[in-house]
């Protein structure tokens, strides 16, 4: 696996894979990788002659008070995952390489922007467009691989890549889970135990509202009632949002017959978790 840490590297490293590949993948992440990263990993090389992934804790996505010097740090570990799963490439650069000194530079993600994760967290989405715009640009992919539990990111970019002609497809991968329905997170690591278990709330919410939809409800209120009502079960989650909202716009949607995005945020502690549930059409 080639490692490749400034943006001129890795265009080297773009040239030698595309000389001998056709096709390229990117798997972005911040790293401290999991089996959720490694089935991207894994349907990208499926999908792709070389695959690139990325490892970059983006300080521009994290707000005052946020855990960016706390996130979950292991490059050793996860240079090794990345290696045993046949990644071609690995671009770790650092943040001068990625915000050099003076930079002014940032993508405006609008009012998608402000929704969701948007509204809880001012200018993460700025922060998060401008990075993966930059790696677009650096590594030049024909795929880019997401997992479905970042959804409003999701719609975020791919507004982004609409708006701005990047080339890339935006390929959205599953949730994947503990066995215990548990999404996986880097930052479940940070839960004790008591809170490893309250934080199965965020997907019991989700299964039901899921068993209101196969009993026929397309209500988007009483989907909202319904996962305030579970989410008030236990007092060591705080919400932060739970909505039923449309999975392009991040707006709240009245009926769900044309599909929609459960889409749910809590505080375990002092971790806050994301978590969803993608409805399609009703027939």
């Amino acid at each position: 696996m080639l490692l490749c840490q400034t943006a001129a590297e890795m265009h080297d490293a773009y040239r030698a894979l595309r000389n001998a590949e056709h096709t390229l993948g990117l798997v972005p992440t911040m790293g401290a990788l999991h089996a959720g990263h490694l089935s991207l990993i894994s349907i990208a090389r499926t999908q792709n002659d070389a695959v690139v992934a990325s490892i970059f804790v983006n300080p521009i996505q994290f707000g005052p008070g946020e855990d960016y010097e706390a996130y979950p740090r292991d490059f050793d570990a996860d240079y090794s995952k990345l290696e045993s799963a046949g990644v071609h490439a690995l671009f770790a650069p650092s943040v001068a390489e990625m915000l050099p000194r003076g930079n002014t530079t940032f993508v405006d993600t609008g009012e998608l922007g402000t929704r969701l994760d948007g509204a809880s967290r001012p200018g993460h989405f700025r922060g998060v467009a401008t990075i993966v715009a930059r790696l677009l640009h650096i590594v030049q992919p024909d795929r880019a691989y997401f997992g479905q539990k970042d959804a409003a990111q999701i719609a975020v970019l791919r507004r982004m890549v609409r708006d701005l002609n990047f080339p890339a497809h935006l390929i959205v991968c599953p949730i994947v889970r503990e066995s215990d329905g548990l999404a996986l997170s880097s930052r479940n690591r940070y839960l004790a135990p008591d809170e490893r278990r309250s934080a199965l709330i965020l997907s019991r919410a989700l299964n039901a509202v899921q068993q209101l939809v196969e009993q026929g409800e397309t209500r988007g209120e009483a989907l909202r009632a319904s996962l305030l009502n579970t989410f008030a079960t236990d007092p060591l989650v705080r919400v932060d949002y739970a909505t039923v909202v449309d999975p392009d716009t991040l707006l709240p949607l009245d009926d769900i017959s044309h599909g929609a995005l459960i889409a749910v945020a809590a505080w375990i502690g002092t971790t806050r978790l994301i978590d969803n549930l993608l409805l399609p059409t009703r027939a």
